[in-house]
């Protein structure tokens, strides 16, 4: 796939979907989609970077979508090329009809157009999507307005997933992005807090604008290199409060396999909800609870249950681990302070 910030460097002529797509959700998808299947030129998405709120109101964005993440989504589903077109304030005050000679026109040479319903552009907002209409109208190229996606009769939205994910809801975030949400980042050294405990993770580094979920624990499905399929894991997002944790840390343990994953790049793909982060006064009670965060993972998953632990058995000051995971060469920190 073709990516470029230079409409200089663009392949033309085009199909193009224009949008931030943050996310790539349903919405996105019912944009993406005319243009996917298009045979009017190269297959493009045109997007912008930073965000544009980032750049109009000086706030940080937290994004569903870091622009490698979205890259990468969209070589997946088969683009030809992306436009990272640079958002700056003076293309933020540029005239509509200006945005168009130079971009689509003289940039891209559009040959088929698709935006949603509520695109606007240009100078304080004023081009629409119906101002691309009536471009097209005029220069007889097709120009497709999709109009609004709902589900369960709300409006599908980042704003809508970003609320789900940020109470822990990641079934109904899901269900809004068409996939799972995924946390992808490179597996860097801890303070192997929880190979101490015997539950070794991969501690992530992930991109600093990536919008993380309710902190707490979640079941997952893991994806490293040396793995055929991805394997099941329980994943921490949190400060670790039973060790008195400073730092925000996102952690996975993973429950069936073994192997050194420094340096390279996990992929995990957020199941369920299993419990909020919590301080425990004592090591024993957090090992015990991890172990309880295990099982439920494995239900939550689909997994064969491991034989629950007797009462008597529970663990005291001994550092023990869940009998149905291995250890992760590489891991240093603990899943579920």
């Amino acid at each position: 796939m073709h990516v470029t910030s230079d409409l200089a460097q663009a392949l033309r002529p085009t199909a193009v979907a224009i949008g931030n797509f943050d996310g790539l959700h349903l919405g996105h998808q019912k944009v993406l989609q005319p243009i996917r299947d298009s045979p009017e030129g190269v297959r493009t998405v045109l997007t912008f970077h930073p965000h544009p709120q980032e750049v109009l109101t000086g706030q940080k964005q937290w994004l569903l979508t870091p622009p490698a993440e979205k890259l990468a989504l969209l070589a997946e589903m088969g683009f030809e090329q992306v436009v990272l077109l640079p958002f700056t304030p003076a293309l933020a005050c540029q005239p509509p009809h200006d945005f168009i000679q130079t971009v689509l026109e003289q940039g891209l040479r559009v040959r088929h157009l698709s935006v949603g319903w509520d695109f606007c552009f240009g100078h304080r907002r004023s081009g629409t999507a119906q101002t691309l209409k009536a471009w097209g109208s005029q220069c007889r190229i097709p120009v497709e307005v999709i109009p609004e996606v709902q589900l369960n009769g709300k409006r599908v939205s980042s704003s809508r997933i970003r609320a789900a994910l940020a109470t822990g809801e990641v079934a109904a975030a899901a269900e809004l992005l068409g996939r799972p949400y995924q946390l992808i980042g490179e597996v860097v050294p801890g303070d192997r807090r929880g190979r101490e405990l015997g539950f070794p993770t991969a501690n992530l580094r992930l991109p600093p604008e990536k919008f993380l979920p309710r902190n707490g624990v979640y079941s997952a499905w893991v994806e490293v290199p040396a793995a055929a399929g991805a394997l099941p894991g329980v994943m921490n997002i949190g400060y670790r409060p039973t060790f008195a944790g400073l730092r925000h840390t996102v952690e996975v343990h993973l429950l069936d396999w073994t192997g050194d994953l420094y340096g390279q790049e996990v992929r995990v793909a957020l199941q369920g909800f299993i419990r909020p982060e919590r301080r425990f006064p004592k090591v024993a009670d957090l090992i015990h609870q991890i172990q309880q965060d295990c099982q439920k993972a494995r239900q939550q998953l689909g997994l064969a249950e491991p034989v629950p632990l007797p009462a008597q058995e529970r663990p005291q000051e001994s550092l023990i681990r869940d009998p149905h995971s291995r250890a992760i060469a590489s891991d240093h920190s603990t899943v579920a302070p």
